[in-house]
């Protein structure tokens, strides 16, 4: 890998330090600054979770994504618990989004930049403060970054020492992540495995034909004495919603090659839509960093948004540097995107495009569960790319929440979950998730909208 210098205005620590002095929103209010300072303390001490050179390439591998070479796709939990980081779930959450992968690559013939919302994304914004049930008013669970999710006084406390315990179950993630991509899991020859453990449907059936195809394919090469690592391992990257600064800013890391500070809790980070204050602590303090960045953006973002958000994260122009993430609603997609893809190519910038066809479709049942539709996630998307090809720009990757389990949580797809479904295996803390086979259906749709681009 050729070794990238920083760019020109690599960051002092005091400059690193300066969104200290702005309005941080979605923080909790800790009861113990001691503790706060303990738990930092601890962090700024502890070995990083990724490293640079792993984070240089990934931008890399984005900016290939933003000249449309590649397709990221971005996707998993809504909420990580610290409870759920077993095995078996993390297994099954990287084997589902390395089906998801391979179907987009063999469908559309297209690299697969593959990046888990995994080993971070312990923190969550909320519109409330506090939470009230049947007359009670508790604080609101923030994650387990910072409290527990049963509604009692004790576990909506918040505890400083959460911080320090979200970073050993990222840790212990990132290690089982690391061996099942780099340790034979990750084989292609392994794509039937893959499939085994979940319940059979009808994007199984059809993952499994194309997995025979791909069978096939290998065994052609392997007569012909082709032999590749990438062919039984594979690129593998981290993420989530740098939200927390009491855990970001301890993990902060100088890197002793270039000087420049990296954020070393995830390979990628981003700033929420709640949280993209031009003027706020998350948008300067992810300024100084040299991780790709990402940022959402709902249907109230204008051209200038964008365009400030721009100068301020990305004033280089650096590719693969700045990723902007859609989540504008089945309904409002076509209409407002559009103008923001216009107004950002016409400003000659080209940051990566990514459409979250999940957070603008939410919706609450009468039974009080959070859902959304699968069908008005599956009309998000394709808006995505409607809109890229009336304005001539590149839809670059897709950001999705799923699990690799059988859950019950979005209405709709080929199983066809219906409200009173719902309760049979309703598992988030937060947002309702696609399960396997959902996130098997997005990406046969994914990679046919890809092989019509290519046409």
């Amino acid at each position: 890998m050729t070794q990238q210098s920083a760019p020109q205005h690599v960051s002092s620590i005091s400059e690193l330090d300066r969104y200290r002095s702005l309005v941080a929103k979605q923080q909790p209010t800790w009861g113990d600054p001691a503790a706060v300072q303990a738990a930092s303390d601890d962090l700024a001490s502890q070995p990083p979770l990724v490293f640079a050179g792993e984070v240089d390439r990934l931008r890399e591998r984005l900016a290939q994504a933003a000249r449309g070479e590649a397709f990221l796709l971005q996707g998993g939990d809504c909420a990580e618990t610290f409870d759920a980081a077993t095995a078996d779930k993390i297994r099954d959450r990287v084997k589902t989004l390395l089906q998801m992968a391979v179907v987009l690559t063999y469908g559309a013939s297209m690299p697969v930049i593959k990046v888990g919302r995994m080993a971070g994304q312990f923190a969550k914004p909320r519109s409330s403060d506090t939470e009230t049930r049947d007359g009670v008013t508790l604080p609101a669970y923030r994650g387990d970054l910072v409290n527990g999710y049963d509604f009692t006084p004790e576990s909506r406390a918040t505890d400083p020492s959460r911080l320090v315990r979200g970073y050993h179950v990222s840790a212990s993630t990132l290690n089982l992540i690391r061996a099942f991509t780099q340790g034979g899991f990750a084989d292609l020859r392994q794509v039937h495995a893959w499939n085994q453990g979940f319940v059979s449907n009808p994007a199984n059936q059809r993952y499994e034909a194309l997995a025979s195809e791909i069978d096939r394919a290998l065994r052609f090469m392997e007569a012909c004495g082709v032999e590749s690592s990438a062919l039984n391992q594979t690129e593998f990257y981290v993420s989530h919603e740098a939200l927390l600064l009491d855990y970001e800013r301890p993990l902060v890391r100088i890197d002793s090659r270039t000087g420049a500070p990296y954020g070393t809790s995830g390979h990628m980070l981003w700033i929420g839509e709640r949280t993209r204050d031009l003027d706020g602590a998350h948008v300067e303090f992810l300024s100084h960093l040299r991780n790709p960045i990402g940022v959402k953006l709902g249907p109230t973002a204008t051209v200038d948004d964008a365009l400030r958000l721009i100068d301020k994260l990305d004033p280089e122009r650096e590719p693969g540097r700045l990723t902007f993430i859609s989540r504008m609603g089945a309904e409002k997609i076509r209409d407002t995107l559009p103008p923001l893809l216009a107004g950002v190519r016409d400003a000659g910038a080209t940051p990566l495009w990514v459409t979250d066809p999940m957070h603008g479709n939410g919706i609450t049942t009468a039974t009080g569960y959070k859902t959304r539709r699968f069908d008005d996630v599956m009309n998000e998307l394709l808006g995505f790319f409607e809109a890229h090809r009336e304005v001539g720009t590149v839809p670059g990757g897709i950001h999705v929440e799923l699990t690799g389990d059988d859950v019950t949580e979005c209405l709709g797809g080929s199983e066809n979950i219906d409200e009173a479904s719902l309760a049979t295996r309703y598992e988030s803390v937060c947002d309702p998730r696609l399960n396997h086979m959902q996130s098997l259906e997005l990406a046969f749709q994914v990679a046919q909208e890809l092989k019509s681009l290519a046409r």
